[in-house]
């Protein structure tokens, strides 16, 4: 595509793609748990939401949480602690089965029955870079309609598809939409 930077960075701007942006708003909106997993009430909160269903352990297996029934249980009660690694398949398996369960809630919130949800598009901080080199941006408002493939992509972890999908849409701000590849923060909410 002819507006995509191909050198970001290299005067002084700092910011994130605008896909980041947004997968990181979609994970503000789908709650987590909060408490660590390092915690035992957190580790206990993720197994609960992990084993709670046989939908939701196929899922947890799926994301890579691959041990015995046995091991999960002996988790579950505290008599047997997880390792750092298996922690981490824990954790990821959460967020990937969170991310799977609330991706249809979230896109029918977000389309609003076609009327869609506003989003606030803040501008990279040129605060680093010379004043001759620096771009009149300013805080864009852009009103998405369609969230199907923004969210199909952030629950299925592709951010390729994600950074597309989202390139797709913020097209809409005119000409000038290049310089809205990288932000400073997006917002929206459901």
């Amino acid at each position: 595509m002819p507006e995509r930077n191909i050198e970001f960075g290299k005067y002084g701007a700092h910011g994130i793609k605008g896909h980041e942006a947004v997968a990181r708003q979609l994970d503000a909106l789908a709650g987590y748990i909060a408490t660590p997993i390092t915690a035992r009430r957190g580790l206990t909160a993720r197994l609960n939401y992990l084993t709670r269903t046989a939908h939701a352990l196929t899922a947890a297996r799926a994301a890579g949480l691959t041990v015995t029934a046995r091991t999960l249980r002996a988790w579950q009660n505290g008599t047997r602690t997880p390792s750092r690694k298996n922690l981490e398949r824990i954790e990821q398996a959460h967020r990937t089965v969170r991310r799977e369960n609330v991706a249809r809630y979230l896109t029918a919130r977000l389309n609003r029955d076609g009327r869609g949800t506003r989003v606030e598009v803040h501008p990279v901080n040129q605060s680093r870079v010379d004043r001759p080199r620096q771009r009149a941006v300013e805080l864009r408002h852009l009103n998405v309609r369609n969230w199907d493939r923004i969210v199909g992509a952030w629950a299925a972890g592709d951010d390729q598809e994600l950074d597309e999908a989202w390139v797709d849409q913020v097209v809409d701000l005119g000409s000038q939409w290049g310089q809205y590849e990288y932000v400073t923060n997006i917002g929206f909410a459901a």
